[in-house]
């Protein structure tokens, strides 16, 4: 079963490391580049004309290493990991037409607020609403309509206040990697490292499946999650296919990932979090996006209500290039701020198993 998740990541690897090349030649050739904002930091403005769009590489290379993984294996998709590919797929359907925009209009912004906002919650609200069915024969769906950390704990929120939690994660999630993506392999850096957490999750739930209770040393201490294993191997799939896809897009980057590729990671790691029965436990596995999201709420909370700025710049990582900071230190720095929050996040997940055990 574990060689499914080798090779989803050994496959999505590949698939970007020859395909986004192609992939910058078909925009570079249509024209397809990148509009940089004139009030962002000076450096900036070099990189106008850089393909953008790249996330259609690795969203097309994770659902190809998802299924490949699968015909090799002869093992069948499950609900849980076509619903998290289709989350992905959807956000990314979103910010594809929000790129496309930008370069037919040859403007900075793209679809306007309002009917980006629109797509973004018929997808959340399409996958919340899916996650709450196909239960398998203990009962478990996909996702639950309770909250969880480590695992599901508290009373049922119900299927109403779940979409709108959903929701919620979906959207904060996919806005704050949309937020990070601002320099060369930032986001996409840090998001391999989250999805490597998933990955390790996924593999740890499924070795600690209530549904083998019966094998376990202490059955009290086991997780009521649908498809755990095929979560790690969607974890595994976008692990590989962002690594892959960082070869390319880190400092000088040769294609950026857009709002195609932002949106899409956003939505995956809602989804992992949701069907895994983390949700909580994220905004510690992906401290950064949630560090930088907060950045740009304190940035415009102070400026409206004191007329003044806490940062010279939002989000975080502009305001350390105008203190100074190359691109790439800032990069660096970020990349290991990430990696504590995920050894942090993933040493809460093991103490909560732990302490039932």
């Amino acid at each position: 079963m574990m060689k499914q998740i080798l090779f989803a990541g050994v496959i999505g690897l590949f698939l970007t490391l020859i395909g986004t090349p192609l992939l910058i030649k078909l925009l570079a050739r249509k024209g397809y580049g990148q509009y940089i904002r004139d009030d962002g930091p000076r450096e900036h403005h070099s990189k106008r004309g850089t393909p953008t769009m790249g996330g259609i590489a690795f969203i097309l290379a994770t659902i190809a290493a998802y299924f490949l993984s699968k015909v090799i294996t002869g093992y069948t998709p499950t609900f849980s990991g076509l619903l998290v590919l289709g989350l992905m797929g959807g956000m990314g359907l979103v910010g594809f037409l929000d790129d496309y925009i930008k370069i037919v209009k040859r403007r900075s912004l793209g679809l306007r607020a309002k009917a980006k906002m629109a797509g973004q919650l018929i997808v959340g609200i399409a996958f919340a609403v899916l996650a709450l069915q196909f239960a398998d024969a203990r009962g478990n769906t996909p996702a639950s309509t309770k909250l969880s950390f480590v695992q599901d704990f508290g009373w049922t929120i119900g299927p109403v206040l779940f979409v709108i939690w959903a929701l919620f994660m979906i959207l904060a999630m996919s806005n704050g990697v949309n937020l990070t993506d601002g320099l060369d392999g930032l986001a996409t850096g840090a998001s391999v490292l989250v999805f490597g957490a998933y990955t390790f999750i996924g593999v740890w739930q499924f070795q600690e499946s209530c549904a083998n209770a019966a094998t376990l040393t202490n059955p009290a201490a086991c997780y009521e999650v649908r498809d755990p294993l095929d979560l790690a191997v969607v974890a595994s799939a976008l692990m590989g296919a962002c690594l892959g896809f960082l070869w390319w897009n880190t400092s000088p980057a040769k294609i950026f990932m857009g709002d195609t590729g932002s949106l899409a990671l956003g939505g995956a790691l809602a989804g992992l979090a949701i069907c895994s029965r983390t949700e909580m436990l994220l905004a510690l596995l992906g401290g950064l996006f949630v560090l930088i999201t907060l950045s740009v709420v304190i940035q415009v909370g102070s400026f409206r209500l004191t007329g003044k700025r806490v940062f010279r710049m939002a989000p975080l990582q502009h305001h350390f290039e105008l203190k100074g900071w190359s691109e790439v230190l800032v990069v660096v720095r970020f990349w290991i701020i990430q990696g504590i929050c995920v050894i942090v996040g993933l040493g809460i997940f093991y103490a909560g198993w732990a302490a039932e055990k």
